[in-house]
């Protein structure tokens, strides 16, 4: 057992496929390193204490609120046999809440990881995976998997939900993400709702675009693989206009996109559930990127940031989880 160890995690962002991988169709999410979680865990000699945005105080006191947290904390304690070691855990997110960015993946994945550092066991990607669920199955009650997928990864995801969780290894050197946050918070199951409905009360209308939108997700996988990048931007603005026609995107989102086009974007979309959350928008330099930036907080982005595509380092998947120390 160390002293003190530390697990860490990263935003998600869905590139394309949301609301369409409801359905089975598939989805691209990459991990966003510029935007972390870090869970540090250390002795004390007393209690169990936690230490986050939303709560100081013992794990026992923690609220209904974070019930997910808690009990994957209590299983850990279990699997380790740790009822008596006493330990301050303290976590710091970059992550904004709510913002379809995967906060409670990413706060799951970055407390395994901890503990498995701390009691220095190896930890399989498995294992993490089936852990981080715990947590999420209280916060989100049937979560896909693909937040806690992506928040673990060193690669972007391709996802099938219940079929495929595989990274992709891709080339984009120069190219990189800009993220917006709107300051609107998300509206997960209104939006997963009102498309619902939407296929309820007007398939002929609803479903090609779902259809749509699954057959971007696999031209987009294609075009990773030849470092197309002028046509990810083209795709990127198809969904956009898929997801509006679905009536997730919202007059600040439409603007935002707008904004980053007209700013030498690639392309411009939502991402997550709509209705609020975040912007993605393609740049296909540095120096675009930092236009396309600067242009979005003038239009009223509350937070952004830029993801550049030079840092992924492709993995395989290999047999233990390395990102604790």
């Amino acid at each position: 057992m160390k002293n003190k160890a530390t697990g860490k995690s990263y935003a998600k962002i869905i590139w394309f496929g949301e609301h369409s991988v409801v359905y089975g169709k598939p989805a691209i999410a990459i991990p966003i390193y510029s935007v972390d979680v870090t869970a540090t865990i250390q002795k004390i000699t007393d209690g169990h204490q936690i230490h986050c945005r939303y709560f100081d105080g013992p794990i026992d006191e923690l609220e209904e609120n974070l019930l997910g947290v808690k009990t994957l904390i209590s299983h850990l304690i279990n699997l380790f046999g740790a009822q008596n070691v006493a330990f301050d855990l303290d976590i710091q997110s970059k992550l904004p809440a709510e913002r379809g960015m995967g906060s409670s993946a990413a706060t799951a994945i970055a407390i395994v990881r901890a503990f498995f550092a701390f009691f220095e066991v190896n930890l399989t990607r498995d294992q993490l995976l089936k852990l981080a669920n715990i947590e999420e199955k209280i916060t989100h009650g049937n979560p896909s998997g693909l937040d806690s997928a992506t928040a673990s990864s060193n690669m972007p995801i391709w996802f099938i939900k219940n079929e495929i969780n595989e990274q992709i290894d891709f080339n984009l050197p120069t190219s990189s993400l800009v993220i917006a946050d709107s300051g609107i918070k998300g509206k997960t199951s209104e939006a997963v709702s009102l498309v619902h409905n939407n296929i309820v009360d007007e398939p002929e209308n609803a479903e090609p675009l779902i259809d749509h939108l699954g057959s971007i997700a696999e031209t987009a996988r294609d075009a990773l693989a030849t470092a197309d990048d002028e046509l990810l931007g083209e795709l990127m603005n198809q969904s956009q206009h898929d997801l509006s026609r679905l009536g997730v995107s919202n007059r600040t989102l439409d603007t935002f996109c707008r904004v980053a086009n007209d700013n030498h974007a690639l392309g411009a979309k939502l991402t997550g559930s709509g209705l609020g959350g975040c912007v993605i928008a393609l740049a296909k330099n540095q120096a675009d990127a930092q236009q396309i930036s600067t242009a979005l907080r003038k239009a009223g982005a509350t937070q952004t940031w830029i993801q550049s595509f030079k840092n992924y380092q492709f993995s395989t998947g290999e047999a233990h989880d390395n990102l604790v120390r």
